[in-house]
Formats: C-alpha cells, sequence, structure tokens
C-alpha cells in the first residue's frame, strides 16, 4: 500500500526511481504541512520561498530552514508596522 507521503508524486510516473521520488515526497509532505509562528505561535505559517517564511498574523517576514520553520533558528527579517 502506498504511503502517505507519496501521493503528490504520481505526477512523475515510471520516471527517477522510487527512492528519489520516497525522498520528494517526505519533503513535499513535510514543506506543507501546517507550521506555527515562532513569534506569535499563530498555526498557520505560509513559505514565500526557500527558507523565507510569512506569518499572517503579526505580519512577520522571518527566515528559517528551507522546507520547515524551526523554533531556535528563526530571525525576524522585517515587520510591517500598522498606521
Amino acid at each position: 500500500m502506498a504511503e502517505k507521503h507519496e501521493k503528490g508524486i504520481k505526477r512523475y510516473g515510471v520516471r527517477y526511481g522510487r527512492t528519489t521520488k520516497k525522498k520528494l515526497g517526505h519533503i513535499e509532505a513535510q514543506q506543507k504541512k501546517a507550521h506555527t509562528c515562532p513569534y506569535c505561535r499563530y498555526p498557520k505559517v505560509s513559505r514565500k520561498s526557500a527558507g523565507i517564511w510569512h506569518c499572517g498574523k503579526c505580519k512577520s517576514t522571518f527566515t528559517s530552514r528551507a522546507y520547515n520553520v524551526t523554533k531556535p533558528g528563526a530571525v525576524k527579517t522585517e515587520q510591517s508596522l500598522e498606521v
């Protein structure tokens, strides 16, 4: 039976091999799950690009790992001020 994180890799068909597709499926599942903001603890943080994350609640943009948000390594890069 197919594993949970292999659902989205069917688009590759028979190309690239099983191991590569399995690793890609794991990365994509980790990337798309709900992440928590390290500043306001809001459970919905969106990924802007590799390593750049944005919280919609506190409007902070910060850096972290490429595919998931880690608590100790997050560094705030900018924050919008509401006037």
